[in-house]
C-alpha cells in the first residue's frame, strides 16, 4: 500500500491526493463508487482530517470527485476532450463510443441584430435562424447550443427537424453548405438558472462557454454561443516553443497567443 513520507518536501496533502489519483485511475475504486471517508484516509495514512479534507476538496474542485450531502464522496466519470478543430458533435461522440443526441429547445426567424449582424457580417435587420438545442451524450446532457445562421443560407432549414441530428451533416446534405474554417473563443462562466436546469447542474455551477464564427468558402454562415458542462469537459491543446529570441529558454513551452481557429463539435 503506498505510504505518505514526513520527509518529503512534497506537501502531505498532495502526497494523498496523488495517492487517490492513482487508485481512481487503475480503476481500484471505480467510477460512481464512494470513497473511504475522512476519517478511514485519516487512520489509514497516519494524516490529521484537515489534511485529507485539504487532499479531497482539491479533487472535488478538479471534477475527479463529487459530494453527496449526507452520504460521501464519489468517484466522478471522466472528463470528454472537447475537440479544437472542425467536427461535429455526433460524430464526436460516436468515435468516443457514446450515442449523441440533440433536442430542440426553440426555433424560429429573427432579424439580426447588433452583435448578431456584425458577427455574420450581414445588414442589421436581415432575417436569420436561431436554433436553441440540448446535445446529450447517452441520453445525458452536455451543452446548450445557440445558434444565428442567415435564411439566405439555409432558407429551408426551419422546416427540416434537427433532433438526434447533426446540424453540419443538414447542412450540407439539404443545402450544400460545407464548413472550411472557423474560429472560437473558449472562457469560464457560470450557468444561469435555466440552463442550469437543462443541463441537470446545480445553480451556479461552471460551464466553458463557447463563441464561434464558422465559415463556408469565406464567408460567416454561423454564428454560435454554447454552454457546456465544465464537470464533464476539459481542452486539450498542443504547445509550441516560443520563437522570440529574447523569450524563455526553448524548454519552456507556451501556448499560443491568440483566438483558437478552429470550429467546434456540433
Amino acid at each position: 500500500m503506498p505510504r505518505i513520507d514526513p520527509a518529503s518536501p512534497v506537501p502531505k496533502y498532495f502526497q494523498l491526493r496523488e495517492i487517490l489519483l492513482d487508485l481512481i485511475d487503475e480503476q481500484r475504486i471505480p467510477v460512481d463508487a464512494m470513497i473511504p471517508s475522512e476519517r478511514e484516509l485519516g487512520q489509514r495514512y497516519g494524516l490529521s482530517r484537515m489534511t485529507v479534507r485539504q487532499a479531497v476538496d482539491h479533487l472535488v474542485s478538479e471534477g475527479r470527485l463529487y459530494r453527496v450531502p449526507g452520504k460521501g464522496t464519489y468517484v466522478a466519470r471522466p472528463k470528454i476532450e472537447m475537440a479544437l478543430h472542425m467536427a461535429s458533435f455526433s460524430e464526436d461522440m460516436r468515435e468516443r463510443g457514446l450515442t449523441p443526441g440533440a433536442r430542440d429547445m426553440d426555433r424560429r426567424i429573427i432579424p439580426a441584430r447588433g452583435h448578431v449582424a456584425r458577427g455574420l457580417g450581414i445588414p442589421p435587420g436581415e432575417p436569420v435562424h436561431y436554433i436553441e438545442r440540448l446535445r446529450t451524450a447517452n441520453g445525458e446532457p452536455m451543452a446548450l447550443e445557440r445558434t444565428h445562421i442567415p435564411v439566405s443560407v439555409a432558407p429551408g432549414l426551419g422546416d427540416v427537424s434537427l433532433a438526434d441530428t447533426s446540424l453540419y451533416a443538414v447542412l450540407e446534405g439539404r443545402f450544400g453548405v460545407v464548413f472550411d474554417s472557423g474560429e472560437q473563443t473558449i472562457e469560464a462562466g457560470i450557468a444561469d438558472p435555466v440552463d442550469a436546469e437543462l443541463l441537470k447542474l446545480r445553480k451556479g455551477s461552471a460551464v466553458l462557454l463557447l463563441q464561434r464564427r464558422s465559415f463556408a468558402a469565406g464567408t460567416c454562415v454561423e454564428l454560435a454561443v454554447s454552454s457546456y458542462r465544465a464537470d464533464r469537459y476539459q481542452l486539450r491543446t498542443a504547445l509550441e516553443v516560443s520563437g522570440d529570441p529574447g523569450g524563455p529558454h526553448p524548454g519552456a513551452a507556451l501556448p499560443r497567443r491568440g483566438t483558437q481557429s478552429q470550429g467546434p463539435p456540433r
